[in-house]
């Protein structure tokens, strides 16, 4: 109470001079409304002075208004000063603008007086017809703007006639412009940091808060129940509120406490004065000053100013020294200074905690970091700096539930935390959330750790919630001692109701000993038991849900994967993250926004249990347009039937992806773009094909594959026939010749599509892709013949085409198109999935032939060679069986067409190219046990 005491005394003397500031200004303007004797105006006007005055030294330097106090006098007498000062003007000017004021008036006065005969004859204001309402009196009456006080933070703003107009301030929110270096809440911040309570201010960047920082107290909801302004001032409430006594001077009730209390505001009061003086003038005696108290302060053998250990003393001296800021006075001049101010100045300089609080101040716009020069690497465009992070000190986690298999939405999650570890030089830890044993397999587990690798994430430690079952137990214990948790038994939809109600449990109550002895009931296994949770005893009225006594342990029988049937009861998520957090180290908790209400409850439990704070960096989740990303929905499609499997190639999970084609750098190129942006979008998936392409392009071989139905023959009278096996060698990419050569069977009876040469004439020119020029001499029903030319130009060609050389060496390949699982663009909240499931949607297949002779040698190689018409296909698998030898699934590279079903029977095929197909039902789509995977 005497802490708290201190803190409040201060906003009553502030308060109380400012009623002296109000009462002599109100003076005035009564004696100047009367007409009073000069004399008395003139000194009604120094008391004021002399009150405003006293509350900008005992302010920090800082005056009514929220700015630097100036003795001088306001604008009026400054201007009076500087007009008797200046020399007089020669009278010829005088004359000249005189006459300009004169004709000023003369015109202003004539369109005054032309408005009021207009309104006279009804016209209204600008001809608006009808007399408008009487204009107000000059005048009459104003409303008082509001004084700025200390208590707000308030000051007046450049436009005329308004108060300055700040927002909603929440609960231990610290509201700062960066722009005033000697404005900054170094005080508050590092007090923060020492304690490793820094995560709990929730800082935000306001330039209208140019004269002072200010902080929202605690309350309720969002919002605060005051705010309260000054460094200072700021950084007392927070450490007495979080019982830090500590820094503030000792021991709350003991003599050496109140004692120690009284040292620290001297030195806090001479340190604002020094302060708010250099605001004015600049670093000069005060700071000189200054520097010889500190000297001579610590020349009685202490390490700080007060004792051994340091105090907000020492941070706010050290701050007014010029420590606070990047760039400090005392940097070139502590060589001359004595050694014990230096010793002391380089003490608190060297200390983790300055540089981190630097880092938070100039982290403030989300842009720039301290120190970054020579350490860190530039930030990926789309990825914003971590606050609060500094290099080599960054833990991150990954923290999947083995109950499925990653998707799209999980990649994001880890990419993100890897990406900023290893930025900061710091480490990755991927935890299992294996608290729900109803749920997790083996199996899923040991997926995730394959996805990870197809995602080229190595994480630095790989931990197990389970492992830690004990510890929380023992936490959740300590709660019910505490009276911060209590056993329950209501059932789950009265439950629900009760908290949507805001109505107390009948069970919040019980006793510690009866807590405890339903606590083991349930953890026993009994029967009995099953019925009762532990619930977290938060507040039942709070507006945020998660804050309504939420449930932190429950009764689960079935055998654990990893710990087998140890524990009968297990926490929950909500219980298990903040706790895990903490104890491994975590110092940033990348979470999606979905979470957002669940981290003020996530902040509690640390606090409750007296815990290390973890920093809370939230994102938005990947949402793609067509697409389920719902574990529960996913697990449906897959248990239904409606795919072949949670890699099937139109799943959107990691291995979905992969084995679709996806490249890995593009696919965290795409993600880091997104960055961790807040903001909720739904992509599309074209534009994310679309990077893909930009990733493979460049280096993915060219092979050329004609359909065996509908094909059209063109023979050559001027070429040898198949048998004379002649070659040409031609580029495995048309644009970098880097990616290597092959040989192409040539011969005079070739195989194209019959898209291809449709419409085609006598007397026609067709390249032919790769290899030259030919011109059609003939046609007759499926057979084009020409004569190949030589020295033809590709360029004079109306059509280029692809072509494979008759040959029995040719193989044959199945390829794959597809389209959306859903078939509405997004589903609303409440929409049943499986009414939008797209039942057109069996993968379309084409058989087509390849050179059997020219095909990929190895799985490895034919991993990297897709086919390229006219979207990209990757190798899906290397079959061994005959005749197929190869299946390839289409890589969109853009926006694909309409997806429109063939109408013809199964097994006949159109002539349309790439777009006809036969539709296997899912059984007949390969299954992924025909074939290794891509890996």
């Amino acid at each position: 109470i005497a802490e708290v005491a201190v803190s409040a005394q201060i906003m009553s003397e502030l308060e109380s001079l400012k009623a002296v500031v109000d009462a002599a200004a109100a003076n005035v303007v009564k004696l100047k409304g009367e007409g009073a004797d000069p004399s008395a105006i003139k000194g009604a006007v120094g008391e004021l002075l002399a009150a405003k005055a006293a509350y900008a030294e005992k302010n920090g330097g800082i005056g009514v208004d929220g700015k630097p106090f100036d003795p001088s006098g306001g604008k009026k007498d400054k201007k009076k000063k500087s007009k008797d000062a200046a020399p007089a003007a020669k009278p010829q000017a005088n004359a000249e603008n005189a006459a300009k004021k004169a004709a000023k008036k003369a015109e202003a006065k004539a369109k005054k007086d032309a408005a009021k005969a207009a309104a006279k004859a009804g016209g209204g204001k600008d001809g608006g017809g009808g007399g408008g309402a009487p204009a107000a009196k000059k005048d009459a009456a104003k409303p008082p703007s509001a004084p700025a006080t200390a208590a707000t933070g308030g000051r007046v703003v450049k436009k005329k006639g308004k108060a300055a107009q700040f927002g909603k301030v929440e609960p231990l929110q610290l509201c700062f412009s960066p722009n005033d270096g000697a404005a900054l809440p170094f005080v508050t911040l590092m007090c923060a940091v020492l304690t490793g309570l820094d995560p709990d201010l929730k800082l935000k960047m306001d330039i209208n808060r140019a004269a002072a920082p200010a902080l929202g107290t605690h309350g309720t909801g969002t919002t605060a129940d005051k705010v309260i302004s000054g460094d200072i001032t700021c950084a007392k409430y927070f450490l007495n509120t979080h019982q830090r006594t500590d820094l503030v001077g000792g021991l709350t009730g003991a003599v050496g406490g109140f004692m120690g209390q009284a040292e620290v505001d001297q030195w806090i009061e001479y340190a604002l004065k020094c302060k708010g003086a250099s605001r004015v003038t600049g670093f000069g005696q005060g700071w000189g000053e200054l520097v010889q108290s500190v000297e001579d302060a610590l020349g009685k053998g202490t390490t700080y100013l007060i004792g051994n250990s340091i105090t907000i003393a020492d941070i706010a001296v050290f701050d007014a020294m010029g420590g606070g800021t990047k760039v400090h006075p005392c940097a070139v001049d502590l060589k001359s200074l004595g050694p014990e101010v230096g010793r002391w100045f380089k003490l608190i300089e060297n200390n983790p905690a300055t540089a981190k609080t630097r880092h938070l101040l100039c982290g403030i716009n989300g842009n720039t970091e301290f120190p970054a020069e020579g350490v860190l690497d530039p930030l990926v465009s789309g990825c914003h700096m971590l606050e609060g992070a500094m290099p080599f000190e960054v833990t991150t986690r990954f923290p999947p539930e083995p109950s499925g298999y990653l998707h799209i939405g999980h990649a994001k999650a880890v990419l993100l935390n890897d990406y900023y570890a290893r930025r900061y030089k710091g480490k990755l830890i991927v935890r299992f959330d294996d608290t729900n044993p109803s749920k997790e397999k083996e199996e899923f587990q040991q997926s995730i750790v394959e996805d990870l690798g197809k995602l080229g994430v190595y994480p630095d430690v790989v931990t197990y919630t389970s492992d830690y079952f004990e510890q929380m137990k023992a936490y959740a214990i300590e709660m019910i001692e505490k009276g911060l948790a209590f056993m329950d038994d209501t059932p789950q939809e009265a439950m629900q109701k009760e908290r949507m109600d805001r109505k107390n449990s009948t069970r919040r109550s019980l006793s510690v000993k009866e807590n405890m002895e339903f606590f083991d009931l349930m953890c026993s296994g009994d029967a009995e038991g099953a019925k009762w949770c532990l619930r977290a005893k938060i507040n039942m009225q709070s507006v945020n849900g998660t804050m309504r006594d939420p449930v932190l342990y429950r009764q689960n029988l079935t055998p654990h994967h990893r710990s087998g049937t140890t524990y009968k009861a297990y926490p929950t998520y909500d219980l298990a993250c903040p706790i895990v957090d903490s104890v491994e180290g975590v110092t940033h908790a990348l979470r999606t926004t979905e979470y957002n209400d669940r981290d003020e409850q996530y902040a509690w439990i640390q606090n409750a249990l007296l815990l290390r704070r973890v920093r809370i960096h939230g994102f938005a989740r990947m949402n793609f347009m067509y697409t389920e990303l719902s574990k529960r929905k996913l697990t449906w499609f897959a248990d239904n039937g409606h795919v072949t499997g949670w890699d099937d190639p139109r799943f959107p999970t990691v291995r979905g992806v992969v084995r679709r084609g996806i490249n890995i750098e593009a696919l965290r190129g795409y993600i880091l773009g997104q960055g961790a942006s807040r903001r909720i979008t739904l992509m599309e998936w074209s534009k994310f094909w679309a990077e893909n392409k930009k990733a493979i392009d460049d280096g993915a071989k060219r092979f050329m594959a004609v359909s065996t139905d509908g094909k059209k023959k063109i023979k050559l009278s001027n070429v040898e026939g198949p048998e004379a096996n002649v070659f040409v060698t031609t580029d495995n990419h048309p644009k970098f010749a880097e990616v290597g050569k092959r040989l192409m069977k040539i011969s005079s009876d070739l195989m194209v599509e019959s898209s291809d040469v449709e419409g085609v004439e006598v007397g026609d020119l067709i390249g032919l892709m790769r290899w030259g020029v030919m011109k059609v001499t003939g046609v007759a029903g499926d057979v084009i013949e020409g004569d190949f030319v030589p020295d033809g130009d590709v360029k004079e060609c109306k059509r280029k085409v692809t072509w494979l050389s008759e040959s029995d060496q040719n193989i044959t390949v199945r390829l794959f198109e597809f389209d959306n699982l859903i078939n509405k663009e997004k589903l609303e909240e409440g929409e049943d999935f499986k009414v939008f499931i797209n039942e057109n949607n069996p993968p379309r297949k084409m058989v087509r032939v390849k050179p059997k002779a020219y095909a990929p040698s190895n799985q490895d190689e034919a991993t990297n060679s897709p086919i390229l018409r006219p979207f990209h296909f990757g190798v899906d698998g290397l079959l061994k069986s005959e005749p197929i030898h190869f299946d390839f699934l289409a890589m969109p590279s853009s926006k694909p067409p309409p997806f429109t079903p063939s109408p013809m029977a199964k097994g006949t095929v159109s002539t349309s190219s790439l777009s006809a197909s036969t539709f296997p039902s899912p059984s007949t789509f390969p299954s992924p046990s025909t074939f290794p995977s891509p890996s």
